[in-house]
């Protein structure tokens, strides 16, 4: 199935893009998807962390996605 993956801050950087079309197995849940990340883009790997949210709200390693959705990486951000 095919989803949109939206990168925010530092995973733009370490991808060099904001968006990526992809296809992942049916069945995928987050957890399962952050492994295949890992697998496809070995750079994210320099992040110590990043939430992942589905269709704008924030996803937990359960959430199984479905054909065409919106997934976002989005990395921790400081600042004052």
């Amino acid at each position: 199935m095919n989803i949109t993956l939206l990168l925010f801050g530092a995973a733009t950087d370490l991808l060099g893009t904001s968006e990526i079309t992809l296809e992942v197995p049916n069945n995928t849940n987050i957890a399962s998807f952050k492994t295949f990340l890992n697998e496809q883009f070995s750079t994210l790997s320099q992040l110590n962390s990043y939430a992942i949210a589905v269709n704008e709200a924030y996803a937990n390693d359960t959430v199984l996605l479905k054909e065409n959705d919106v997934v976002a990486i989005i990395p921790p951000v400081s600042g004052g």
